[in-house]
């Protein structure tokens, strides 16, 4: 069995737990969420399966004391720039590293500096550090790599994602902006901080596998729309609206990948 520590205890943390245990090929031997509403509980019982005999830790060396983990699995921030300092910290305690950090998918082109910088800490300490889940890292960029595989010439590759935030946790409704007027969404938009995280990643993986050293200068198209849906009453987003009331359900963006 693979040792792991798993690394955020938030909603994607607390599903990552019960695969884990679920699976019965990884034994977990520590867990770290510094949020004092998760530090010292019992990590099954936090996470709604039966005790495990874990504490949750406020930090990563009374975690792992005593252990012997090999694999740290990080489900804490989408931003790789915010994540950069965490990766440090699991490379030089000897862990490899798999998270769900969207933009370390493949943070080549949109964050250069700080991928270098990791790549570097990583195999100083010789670790691997792996983004994946299932958007970015397999949906919208692996998978349609890998159905090009029998095709001599591919000219287009389009791919639609088209998902019901309503059941989504209440995190994702806010990154993509549920339950906002168009005022609130238009803040959000010029702002920067409304956006699908991890697209334009994705975009550019498909990029390098299909046209490969070839790309000179690569440049990414977006638009940012809002997606609006009439909600009949209550449900699940983030508040309760007057039946027949309009908000705006989240984001439709739209990447194109120009190769000049």
């Amino acid at each position: 069995m693979i040792n792991t520590v798993h690394v955020g205890i938030g909603p994607i943390g607390q599903k990552m737990v019960r695969y884990a245990v679920g699976r019965g090929c990884f034994n977990i031997v520590g867990a770290v969420d510094p949020d004092p509403d998760k530090a010292g509980k019992e990590l099954g019982e936090l996470c709604g399966i039966n005790p495990l005999g874990i504490t949750v830790s406020s930090n990563l060396d009374e975690a792992i004391k005593g252990e012997t983990p090999e694999v740290a699995i990080a489900t804490t921030v989408s931003s790789v720039v915010a994540f950069e300092s965490q990766i440090v910290e699991l490379a030089k305690a000897k862990l490899h590293i798999v998270s769900t950090c969207e933009e370390l998918f493949y943070p080549w082109n949109t964050q250069p500096e700080v991928s270098s910088r990791i790549d570097e800490i990583c195999r100083e300490n010789g670790v691997v550090c792996l983004g994946t889940g299932v958007n970015p890292g397999y949906l919208m960029d692996f998978l349609p790599t890998v159905l090009t595989a029998p095709s001599q010439n591919v000219k287009k590759v389009e791919v639609w994602r088209v998902q019901d935030a309503s059941v989504r946790r209440i995190p994702f409704q806010q990154k993509i902006g549920a339950g906002l007027s168009l005022e609130e969404f238009e803040v959000k938009r010029k702002s920067g901080t409304l956006r699908h995280v991890g697209l334009p990643e994705s975009v550019d993986f498909i990029a390098r596998d299909l046209v490969g050293s070839s790309i000179r200068i690569p440049k990414l198209l977006s638009r940012l729309l809002p997606a609006k849906i009439l909600i009949p009453g209550t449900n699940r987003f983030l508040k309760a609206w007057p039946v027949g009331c309009i908000r705006w359900a989240g984001v439709l963006l739209v990447i194109r990948k120009l190769l000049l």
